[in-house]
């Protein structure tokens, strides 16, 4: 199996030229989001308080809310995703995926577990297998598989290129870390542009891993 290669400036660069672009809406989306995260928030405090032990109810709305953070982060994939592949995203999106709910939580589980058991056996090998298989999501909304297939997959996408990932996912990290330091606003800028910028290496090596 060949080594499969991206390049971290060219995917930068892209995910930059894409929040250029778009930044208005990508700031309008990170709005909704964060408005949807608050009022999920505020509900929570005010059903559950400090109280020590939650009531059923309180259990049942962090479940739901757990829910909807899935299907939110289901259709940023699918956003992000689309800009990769040079076509605009919508709002709308941000829910166009909860037909796949079932099997990326499925596939989140068993991710999880996975580099769960890898941290448990002295770190390094979940870090590894953090990497391997980081793109599940995106298999499962991309091409819809279930949840062992894109997990399978996704080690498939990812050969060779595992510290290449590592030192990219560091990158990322910095630049969202100097968008919170410029007051949070630049978060405006750094979140969509790691964003696209993941969806692009995804996509290359996606489209690497493709038979002849």
């Amino acid at each position: 199996m060949a080594e499969h290669k991206f390049s971290m400036k060219e995917a930068v660069k892209f995910g930059w030229g894409k929040m250029k672009e778009n930044l208005g809406f990508f700031i309008g989306l990170l709005l909704i989001v964060a408005a949807i995260y608050f009022v999920m928030g505020f509900i929570q405090e005010a059903v559950g308080g400090n109280r020590p032990s939650p009531p059923i109810g309180t259990i049942i709305i962090g479940l739901l809310f757990r829910v909807v953070e899935i299907i939110i982060n289901m259709g940023l994939i699918a956003i992000a995703i689309k800009f990769a592949d040079n076509v605009k995203g919508e709002i709308k999106d941000l829910f166009s995926q909860i037909h796949l709910f079932f099997k990326f939580l499925l596939s989140s589980i068993c991710y999880g577990l996975i580099v769960a058991l890898g941290l448990i056996l002295l770190i390094v090998p979940g870090i590894i297998w953090a990497i391997k298989y980081q793109f599940f999501g995106y298999l499962i909304i991309d091409k819809g598989m279930g949840p062992i297939q894109a997990i399978k997959e996704s080690g498939k996408i990812t050969y060779g290129a595992k510290t290449d990932l590592l030192l990219f996912d560091l990158v990322l990290l910095g630049i969202n870390i100097l968008g919170a330091i410029a007051l949070l606003i630049g978060l405006f800028a750094t979140i969509p542009t790691s964003m696209v910028a993941n969806a692009y290496v995804y996509r290359k090596l996606q489209t690497q891993a493709q038979p002849a």
